[in-house]
């Protein structure tokens, strides 16, 4: 028997496409986004104040930087971004620009490399990439021929590289070499079925179990990254579940975004909490996110 826990609501809101959660361990805040509306958002979890940071342009992810502020994928391309400061700094513009594109999840790897998936706006089949910006700012097509890339997660001994292109419903690990940066030898996980929903955002604990955001299945479930077993889920009450990073000062709070994206006006009165961001106490730990080295 799976056992199940429910998050509860720890900050209301109206997200339209509520993504990319990063907890900052330093700042005990969590940075998290509405790609659609291009805002970044600072929660402080214990005096609930979201801070807004409107960026201009749809954004996909972000990522903490060793130096101090963010790393950004945004439509444009790849941008620091210094929340004090409240600045852009363009890296990539030129090589991405498109109207036909945006960026979408990342995350970085075990080195301090910035990974970030595009697609195209109409979803269409094969379109997107997966690319990476390296601490010398440059970058390097890793994946081709995706759709929506999605989750990412490293495990702890620096050798699998665990990614979800949405669609094909497919959680893949390829074998990884942290020196290079480079993914080969890709093997399907898990195949999730048609009612489950769809894999979106993941995040992986300290035992190496994933713990994968089910879009349009208004749940969180930790999988056995071995076997693509299901050993324990999360229950929400809004469907679009987007994706989860651990945070909190014992890094036991999974901390799980959601949005509204084509819910009509009967949809929202059904699940009135969509798009806000969701909380529940676990009985196990994640970890602490790499940092952007460049």
């Amino acid at each position: 028997m799976i056992s199940v826990m429910k998050a509860t609501v720890d900050f209301a809101y109206g997200a339209t496409l509520g993504e990319g959660p990063v907890w900052d361990e330093q700042e005990s805040r969590l940075y998290w986004v509405d790609i659609l509306s291009g805002k970044l958002f600072r929660y402080d979890p214990y005096n609930k104040n979201n801070e807004i940071f409107d960026i201009g342009e749809h954004l996909g992810c972000v990522a903490l930087r060793e130096e101090g502020g963010l790393v950004m994928a945004r439509q444009s391309g790849f941008a620091f971004f210094d929340p004090e400061q409240r600045k852009v700094t363009s890296i990539t513009e030129s090589k991405f620009q498109s109207p036909d594109s945006r960026f979408n999840d990342g995350k970085c790897d075990p080195s301090g490399r910035f990974w970030a998936g595009t697609l195209s706006y109409d979803l269409e089949e094969g379109a997107g990439s997966l690319y990476c910006l390296d601490q010398n700012l440059d970058t390097e097509v890793k994946l081709r021929e995706l759709t929506i890339p999605n989750g990412m997660a490293w495990n702890r001994k620096g050798d699998k590289f665990l990614f979800i292109d949405t669609p094909t419903r497919k959680l893949q690990a390829f074998d990884y070499d942290d020196k290079s940066g480079e993914i080969t030898n890709p093997l399907v996980v898990k195949k999730f079925d048609e009612e489950e929903g769809f894999p979106d955002g993941m995040t992986i604990d300290r035992e190496g179990a994933l713990w994968v955001a089910l879009y349009n299945g208004g749940k969180v479930v930790r999988i056995d990254p071995g076997s693509g077993e299901t050993l324990f889920e999360v229950h929400l009450p809004v469907p679009q579940v987007t994706s989860c990073t651990f945070g909190g000062a014992d890094f036991n709070e999974l901390y799980i975004t959601t949005g509204r994206e084509y819910m009509s006006a009967d949809d929202i009165d059904q699940w009135p909490l969509s798009g806000s961001l969701f909380k529940v106490e676990l009985p196990f730990k994640g970890r602490t996110s790499t940092r952007f080295a460049g």
